[in-house]
C-alpha cells in the first residue's frame, strides 16, 4: 500500500486502501454459482459474523452478467476508475434487492476514496455498512477520513464518535479475519499490519480533535509501530500530542521522524522538532531515584 500522506494538509493526497484491503477478501460462491458450477463471486470483506440485512434472492441472467462485468473490471491490468464507478452506481440502482449489493457498495466506497470524493464516499459507506456492518475495507478508511475533513462541518462531534466506533470495531475484527487462499502468509500479514496501522491512525486523530492528547498519542504510537509504511501526518500529530503533554524529548523524536519523510509537513516538522529540543533542554532534570 502506498504511504499515507498528510490529509490534514491536502485531501488530494489520499492514499488508496482498497488494494491492500482486497487481500482480506473471502471467496464465496453465489447461490446460482453453486447450482451451475460457475466461478466463485468476487471477493468482499465479509467477516464470519457479518450478515446482510436482506435475503439473497435468485439472480436473474441480466443481473449475473452485469455483476460479472463489474468483477472483470476489477481484474483489468488497466482499470478505468470512472467506468468502474458508473458501473457500480448503475448496478446498485438497477438491482435494489441483489445479494451482490454488499460487495458492490463496498467497492464503490473505496472507488470514491480513490477519486477524493469524500461526500460520496461517506454516503455510499452508509449503504455498505448497512448491508455488512463487519466490512473492514469500509470501516477502516471511513473511520480514518472522518477526522480529516473540515472540523466546522455540521454534526462534526457525532461524526467523530462514529469514526471512533468504526475503528474500534475494525480492530476487534482484524485479528480473526481468515486468510484468503489466494494470499500468501506474507501478503496477509502485511495487509493486516497496514489496516491495523490505519485504524489506530484514525483513532489517534479522533482523539486529537477532541483534545484527548494522551489517548491520541497512545494510538498514534500504535499506528507508527504497526507498519514501516508510515504517514508523516501520524508523526506530526503525535508530536503535537506530546508537546501538549509536555513530553518534549519524545515530541522531538516524533517530529524528527516526520521531518525525515518527503511531504508538505517536512519544514514544519523540522521547525517544531527544533523547538521541542529547546524545550526539553530547558526542562528541570527528573529527580534521581535511589
Amino acid at each position: 500500500m502506498k504511504r499515507r500522506t498528510g490529509i490534514l494538509v491536502a485531501v488530494t493526497t489520499l492514499a488508496c486502501l482498497s488494494l491492500s484491503s482486497a487481500l482480506f477478501a473471502q471467496q464465496t460462491q453465489s447461490q446460482q454459482g453453486q447450482q451451475s458450477g460457475q466461478q466463485s463471486q468476487p471477493p468482499s470483506l465479509v467477516h464470519p459474523g457479518g450478515q446482510q440485512t436482506q435475503p439473497a434472492p435468485a439472480v436473474n441472467p441480466k443481473e449475473e452478467a452485469d455483476y460479472k462485468a463489474l468483477f472483470d473490471m476489477t481484474q483489468s491490468p488497466t482499470p478505468d476508475l470512472d467506468k468502474e464507478v458508473q458501473g457500480s452506481e448503475d448496478f446498485l440502482k438497477n438491482y435494489p434487492q441483489s445479494h451482490y449489493r454488499a460487495w458492490v457498495a463496498s467497492r464503490l466506497t473505496n472507488f470514491y476514496f480513490q477519486k477524493h470524493d469524500i461526500a460520496k464516499m461517506l454516503s455510499t459507506s452508509n449503504l455498505a455498512l448497512q448491508l455488512n456492518p463487519d466490512d473492514v475495507s469500509v470501516l477502516v478508511p471511513v473511520g480514518w477520513i472522518i477526522p480529516r475533513v473540515n472540523p466546522s462541518a455540521p454534526d462534526y462531534p457525532n461524526q467523530l464518535a462514529k469514526a471512533e466506533q468504526y475503528e474500534k470495531h475494525a480492530l476487534e475484527l482484524l485479528p480473526t479475519l481468515p486468510k484468503p487462499a489466494q494470499a500468501t502468509d506474507e501478503q496477509f500479514a502485511e495487509s493486516k499490519a497496514s489496516a491495523t496501522s490505519e485504524a489506530y491512525s484514525g483513532l489517534g486523530l479522533v482523539y486529537f480533535r477532541e483534545g484527548k492528547y494522551q489517548q491520541s498519542s497512545d494510538d498514534l504510537q500504535q499506528a507508527t509501530q504497526a507498519t514501516t509504511d508510515n504517514d508523516p501526518t501520524d508523526f506530526f500529530i503525535l508530536g503535537l500530542d506530546l508537546d501538549q503533554l509536555q513530553k518534549f524529548a519524545d515530541a522531538s523524536k516524533a517530529y524528527d521522524s516526520c521531518a525525515a519523510m518527503q511531504s508538505s509537513l517536512q519544514d514544519t516538522c523540522k521547525h517544531n522538532g527544533a523547538a521541542a529540543k529547546a524545550k526539553a533542554a530547558s526542562q528541570p532534570a527528573a529527580p534521581h531515584k535511589p
